[in-house]
């Protein structure tokens, strides 16, 4: 989610958005468009009132998603207040409520907490120190340590929390350069970019990807964990050499040795020998699922169990952890489901001719999209509000692209949104140190936006048709 800027009460703006909303919210209900049902159309004012509520945050994102959840149950379920036409199979109020308890959520909570152990333990820290010795201390090398190790990082926790983590290794040696030296730059975004491009790389990295795979699990599609690695990772290996050659050739240093100094040492307590015991057992049932087949939202709930049965997380960890991720997840789930099941996609979809673009035009124009959106709202609101969509759109045989390939193009066109401080948290957390300015931010954002939107339509698939992984 995007931070914002804490204020008491509510802004003019926020005043205005949600004005706006209640607005946009009654012209469905006033204006009558052809071919749309009448269900359709109640979805159709949720859906305009969560665009403007997650454009303008007139409230808290994820009390959006709990909006659009209580207004699919009132509107469009079989528990309906409004009477809908007899022909219209209404979805049970059950199965919106089901999105709260979807198993991507699950998988998603388990990232959560192997996230907060790895800091509480400082697995994060420690694993830093010792895969950073091999490159040295030639600036370049450092920047591209720095950026696979975050990378890497990013593709199991949290992408804020290992953004937080990184900055304040590197803020150390930044204090030692002089303010002239352009490389302080490089050191400040090499942290926030790797955290975005690394987020990608797996179905826990970062909200738009859980919520892919949820729309996906509600098609009765089923990616495992190690599958959509094997899709994305090559790619994002790919731009993060890209990123890291920008920044190195943007903003040279004029130092001729860089040396980061990690104070930490690895916990050898009972609790984090059971930790790392758990983190290990889970990634590694991750990356084998396709040979045991238990699913990865089943294996993620692992860390969960064992981490609050051993009280490795306690109960104030417990009820600090951002809870308000999985609500606007399964906001978007839910929102989905209505468009799907009310015929709401189908009457958007046939407001483009889709028929007459090529494949690789129809994927490029969602990932620019996803990207658009996403450079000024949520990258989640963005991907909530595109996946349902775009997965329709494919099951029209004039289409030929599939659900997998629409879903996983927006959640990539989603996060390669990094051009503004409010793009995402680890931009805001680099801002936040002073040592950069917008201007610079948006400068590589925007390079790293085309160039790896331009990478993921014309090289994603041909890697994928390369190594037989051509989703189907």
């Amino acid at each position: 989610m995007k931070p914002g800027k804490r204020v008491t009460g509510m802004t003019s703006i926020k005043w205005m958005g949600l004005l706006l909303s209640i607005f946009v919210f009654f012209i469905p209900f006033i204006f009558q468009f052809e071919e749309l049902s009448v269900a359709g159309h109640r979805v159709l004012a949720i859906f305009l009132m969560a665009i403007v509520l997650w454009v303008t945050e007139a409230i808290p994102l994820h009390a959006t998603a709990s909006l659009i959840i209580f207004l699919n149950i009132l509107l469009v379920s079989d528990k309906a207040m409004m009477a809908l036409p007899e022909d219209f199979k209404a979805p049970t109020y059950s199965s919106f409520f089901y999105a709260l308890a979807n198993p991507v959520l699950m998988l998603f909570l388990g990232g959560f907490f192997l996230a907060d152990g790895a800091a509480k333990y400082k697995l994060d820290k420690n694993l830093a120190k010792t895969l950073l010795k091999p490159f040295g201390t030639k600036p370049s090398n450092i920047i591209l340590g720095l950026m696979l190790i975050v990378a890497v990082f990013s593709m199991f926790m949290s992408n804020t929390a290992t953004t937080a983590a990184f900055m304040a290794v590197v803020l150390p040696v930044i204090a030692r350069l002089s303010p002239s030296d352009r490389g302080r730059i490089a050191l400040v975004l090499c942290i926030p970019i790797a955290a975005n491009v690394g987020g990608m790389g797996t179905p826990v990295g970062t909200p738009p990807n859980a919520i892919a795979l949820g729309a996906l699990n509600k098609a009765d599609i089923h990616i495992s964990f190690l599958e959509w690695m094997m899709m994305i990772v090559p790619f994002m290996l790919i731009l993060l050499v890209f990123c890291w050659q920008m920044l190195v050739r943007l903003f040279p240093t004029k130092a001729e040795t860089i040396t980061i100094e990690i104070d930490s040492a690895y916990d050898r307590s009972p609790k984090a020998i059971i930790f790392y015991v758990t983190a290990a057992v889970t990634i590694l049932l991750w990356f084998t699922e396709p040979l045991h087949g238990i699913q990865s939202a089943i294996v993620g709930f692992l860390p969960v169990v064992v981490m609050l049965s051993t009280k490795l997380i306690t109960d104030k960890e417990f009820h600090s952890m951002q809870w308000s991720v999985l609500w606007l997840v399964a906001g978007g789930i839910a929102l989905g489901d209505g468009v799907g099941k009310t015929g709401l996609d189908k009457w958007l979809i046939g407001l483009v001719d889709w028929e007459h673009m090529a494949p690789g035009m129809i994927a490029g124009a969602l990932c620019v999209a996803a990207l658009l959106f996403s450079t000024i709202i949520s990258n989640s609101a963005t991907a909530n509000l595109l996946v349902p969509i775009g997965i329709s759109l494919t099951a029209s045989p004039d289409i030929a692209i599939s659900p997998i390939t629409s879903a996983i193009f927006i959640a990539i066109g989603s996060s390669l949104a990094m051009s503004l401080p409010i793009s995402t948290p680890p931009n805001a957390i680099a801002y936040s140190t002073g040592q950069i300015q917008t201007k610079q931010m948006a400068l590589t954002g925007v390079f790293i936006g085309l160039v790896g939107m331009l990478l993921f339509i014309y090289a994603a698939p041909l890697i994928w048709n390369i190594f037989g992984i051509m989703p189907d």
